[in-house]
């Protein structure tokens, strides 16, 4: 078994979420900073490994007074956690791709997540002679188990934020020697 060593090429990757907003649409956001490391053989997938540090002030909804809220000790605490991070411990096939769990970090809370990994590329070589793979991933957390429980009621009945997060990645990579 052959493990390979790869890292995150940021410049063509995308960490989103989205969470839903007065109970009536979904708002999304990304985080523009983050790096990572991934062990992968594609002989041997069930030996994937992954680490993963977003960085809190990095979050972009597009709207820079939320930002600015999400970064806040309502919510992100960025001053006190300025990253999130994710740490593999397993991997299993599912299908076409993985199912990777891990210990996800944020706000100093950390629980177990199931990272469903689709559409893993096969490994190719880009113009300058590197060779990369991309991936495909998701998983959904409900952000209260991480001490993100700021809330407004809403006169009509409902919250502000909903609780469940559905988080989704794209991911390329670039193998190291």
């Amino acid at each position: 078994m052959s493990l390979s060593k790869f890292v995150i090429d940021t410049s063509h990757s995308h960490a989103s979420f989205s969470v839903r907003h007065m109970m009536i649409s979904n708002v999304r956001g990304e985080f523009s900073k983050f790096s990572g490391e991934i062990g992968y053989d594609p002989e041997h997938p069930e030996s994937t490994t992954a680490s993963v540090t977003f960085e809190v002030a990095s979050i972009n909804t597009r709207e820079e007074k939320r930002d600015a809220h999400l970064r806040s000790g309502d919510f992100f605490d960025a001053d006190n956690h300025p990253s999130m991070t994710f740490r593999s411990k397993s991997a299993r096939k599912s299908g076409d791709g993985l199912v990777l769990v891990g210990d996800l970090t944020i706000r100093g809370v950390t629980h177990e997540v199931a990272l469903t990994v689709e559409e893993i590329t096969q490994e190719g070589k880009d113009p300058w002679g590197n060779t990369r793979l991309g991936a495909s991933a998701h998983t959904r957390i409900k952000r209260s188990d991480f001490g993100l429980t700021w809330n407004a009621a809403l006169e009509a009945g409902g919250v502000l934020v909903g609780d469940e997060v559905k988080i989704s990645l794209e991911v390329e990579v670039i193998k190291q020697a």
